[in-house]
């Protein structure tokens, strides 16, 4: 993103520069995740459902069967859960939401594109709060983009998924996205660097799908209950539709990350 000019009025300036300067990247994003969703549902119907890969499935062991999550497969919903919702969607918007948080605040400090800014009458909240809400926008638009494209495969394709299940496997991304994106946005805030914000929140995710899967092979049942990834899809929403809990506890990750890393901000010396 290019230096911001300083925000010295109105409402939500420093949100309104943020997505301007990123602007392109999030089409390009956009497009992206489109192409991918495109390619792999269209799958469906000469593999998950064919019936082939469900006897595939069935010569498989049972415990690599459930560290791939692919107990449902052959379905319309267990096709998109463990494809679109449960693999690349995830993998692609994580890249995207941490790289974005990490850059919002501590990228852009190391690169001195935030001193205007930060010399302007501008509070701390406000750099922060904005930012922050940019990460929210940017993430729901391009969830609202993966959820479209799978929209129209699944009718196009006559796949048996209800919009219900969809809009229940779209708001678990956009948390599960959303709470790695403040991880990093935090971290960034609280340190001021780059690298940590991005190998902390990059960590975490890797952690909390590798509890994720190995969880039930293992049966370390504690393990699957602390992972974000098992609030996200543990319920699977692509079949069973909205699992309450899961949201719950995925909305506390950017909540608790966002008022951890807004305190810590306040009270950091600044790198200008």
């Amino acid at each position: 993103m290019s230096a911001e000019k300083p925000a010295t009025g109105g409402r939500l300036t420093v949100f309104g520069g943020v997505l301007r300067d990123g602007l392109r990247a999030l089409v390009i994003w956009a497009v992206a995740l489109a192409a991918v969703c495109a390619m792999y549902v269209s799958f469906y119907p000469s593999m998950g459902g064919s019936g082939e890969m469900q006897t595939l499935i069935d010569q498989m062991p049972e415990a690599l069967v459930q560290a791939l999550g692919y107990e449902e497969v052959a379905t319309a919903g267990g096709w998109l859960s463990s494809t679109v919702y449960g693999l690349l969607g995830p993998a692609l918007l994580l890249v995207f939401a941490i790289g974005f948080g990490g850059r919002l605040i501590a990228g852009q400090e190391e690169d001195g594109s935030l001193e205007l800014e930060y010399a302007s009458p501008v509070t701390r909240d406000r750099v922060f709060l904005e930012r922050l809400l940019a990460l929210c926008v940017a993430t729901v638009a391009l969830v609202a983009v993966v959820t479209i494209a799978c929209a129209l495969l699944v009718v196009a394709l006559d796949m048996e998924v209800g919009a219900e299940q969809l809009l229940a496997g779209s708001s678990g991304l956009f948390l599960l996205t959303l709470g790695y994106g403040t991880v990093a946005l935090a971290v960034g805030a609280a340190s001021g660097r780059r690298s940590l914000a991005l190998g902390a929140a990059a960590g975490l995710a890797v952690l909390a799908f590798m509890f994720d899967a190995l969880g039930p092979v293992i049966d370390a049942g504690w393990m699957t209950d602390i992972s974000p990834f098992s609030w996200y899809m543990g319920g699977v929403p692509l079949i069973n539709g909205f699992d309450l809990r899961g949201l719950a506890l995925l909305a506390l990750v950017p909540i608790v990350s966002a008022a951890g890393g807004l305190l810590l901000f306040r009270r950091r010396d600044l790198m200008v």
